[in-house]
């Protein structure tokens, strides 16, 4: 049996929604990212590019993934020393970058340079996923994040509508 990619698009937009990402968080990070390089860049542009990007199927598994990696460790549900390593979103481990890296690569080279930039400097809801003071944990989903808003600035950059 195939899941279609219409209810894996659903299921992937409503665990961004339930973990708390909502798309004017999303636009804020590619206006971020995209802000210095189109004039007049709007955020209904950002949001048309979003769009786009989540439309793509291998989005969808790495957002159903890393979320529900993500929901496994603050259930501790994982085993060891998996558990400990997500859970503490440990700077080795990587594979978080690598769903990421999933999405990012649909895109080209500058969709990979955008995500390092912002993975690094984490601004807006990403600062905020990274705070485990709320007892969440977004090992992946701050990636995942990061990456769509990289992928979704990439995509506007070789589309020229800037």
């Amino acid at each position: 049996m195939v899941v279609s990619d219409e209810v894996l698009g659903e299921k992937a937009r409503e665990l961004l929604e339930f973990r708390g990402v909502e798309m004017d968080d999303l636009a804020d990070l590619v206006y971020y990212l995209q802000k210095d390089y189109c004039e007049g860049l709007t955020r209904e542009t950002c949001i048309y590019h979003i769009q786009k990007v989540l439309a793509k199927r291998e989005v969808h598994n790495a957002i159903i993934t890393g979320i529900q990696l993500d929901m496994l460790a603050e259930q501790e549900k994982l085993m060891e020393p998996l558990q400990t390593i997500i859970y503490s979103d440990e700077g080795l481990y990587g594979i978080d970058e690598i769903v990421a890296l999933s999405i990012v690569n649909v895109y080209g080279s500058i969709g990979l340079t955008n995500y390092g930039y912002i993975d690094k400097v984490k601004p807006g809801i990403l600062e905020k996923l990274n705070d485990k003071t709320d007892g969440e944990n977004h090992t992946f989903l701050d990636d995942i994040v990061g990456a769509i808003a990289a992928a979704a600035s990439s995509r506007l950059a070789h589309s020229m509508t800037c």
